[in-house]
């Protein structure tokens, strides 16, 4: 027999658009039977401001879901809601918190709420939502390099055409191409050698996560939806005409994916790292690679996306398959 949970959504309303899947889940979440109730609390409430940016109390002013919370885009509902509860009232916490979510409020959060159970746990994203968690599996990626200087990007292009990746954004934010001598940012070309030292500081303080260019782009980025071992399904993205951004965000587009043998072993093996660090959900992207065969290019653990695009390709109930897998992952954690 399953217990009744209350469920805590942290978010941050101010980025939110109608297709977020929050309003989805948080529905969902809210009707199943084993659920006594679904709040959300978010960072764009000012009242907030002492949870998420000082760090100083574990009091929320949170908005009550029912069936019919949706998208508005005056945000109000989120704030100024009058209802207060301290954080200790909840089962488990649900981390949509968009970036950039500060290391300090991870700590902070995993501190005050050793006792709930957090999907994701803060202290899993920080490590795994950081792009240089791909060093534990360069068996599974293209070749790729952490960098923290000039010098080290460029001894690294001169093998081969090669990708900067931020280690900390998304959605292909601030990613860099190097092809010889040329450096593309976006569709702007620049002079590599020079584009980069004016970034210096940036790269020491920062870095960067090299990787190998893969030719075969135009093939798309595929996004494999984790929820604990299972594979929910998957949704290949495609580039726009002339570019090598494969991103929705940065004008691709999504179509219906079959999960291919090599990625079902990627997975397999990648698993159970996630599940150590306390990731139960996760979107997992893959690149066609050289050889003709999906490799692993990002691990994405902080907001995962891709539920609607996924459930809308396939016609499979995801959001409820999911929601009954949280579930069960609380029932299992708080029956221990």
């Amino acid at each position: 027999m399953k217990g009744k949970y209350a469920f805590l959504i942290l978010t941050d309303h101010r980025v939110h658009n109608p297709r977020n899947p929050i309003y989805y889940l948080a529905r969902q979440i809210n009707a199943h039977p084993n659920c006594t109730c679904v709040h959300i609390a978010s960072r764009g409430n000012p009242a907030n401001d002492a949870f998420f940016a000082h760090r100083t109390q574990a009091d929320l002013e949170i908005l009550e879901v029912d069936e019919s919370f949706t998208f508005d885009e005056s945000g109000k509902q989120f704030v100024e809601t009058g209802k207060i509860k301290p954080l200790d009232t909840y089962d488990c916490i649900l981390m949509r918190l968009p970036r950039p979510v500060e290391a300090e409020f991870m700590t902070f959060l995993a501190d005050i709420a050793a006792d709930v159970v957090i999907i994701n746990h803060p202290l899993g994203i920080e490590k795994t939502s950081n792009k240089s968690f791909l060093l534990n599996f360069p068996e599974l990626c293209p070749p790729i390099k952490l960098c923290f200087s000039v010098q080290e990007i460029l001894e690294f292009a001169a093998n081969f055409p090669i990708v900067l990746k931020p280690l900390k954004e998304y959605g292909g934010k601030g990613i860099l191409k190097i092809e010889g001598k040329t450096l593309y940012e976006g569709g702007r070309e620049h002079q590599a050698h020079d584009f980069l030292n004016k970034q210096t500081a940036y790269i020491q303080n920062q870095g960067y996560l090299a990787m190998k260019f893969m030719e075969a782009v135009s093939q798309g980025d595929k996004r494999i939806l984790l929820v604990g071992r299972t594979i929910m399904g998957a949704s290949l993205r495609l580039p726009p005409d002339g570019s090598w951004l494969c991103n929705v965000a940065q004008g691709g587009t999504s179509v219906p994916a079959e999960v291919a043998p090599e990625e079902e072993q990627i997975i397999e093996h990648i698993a159970p790292f996630l599940e150590k660090e306390g990731i139960l959900i996760a979107g997992i992207d893959t690149l066609m690679g050289d050889e003709g065969k999906r490799i692993l290019s990002e691990i994405n653990t902080l907001s995962v996306g891709g539920f609607l695009n996924i459930q809308e390709q396939s016609g499979k109930p995801i959001i409820a398959q999911t929601i009954q897998l949280i579930i069960n992952h609380v029932d299992q954690k708080i029956s221990r």
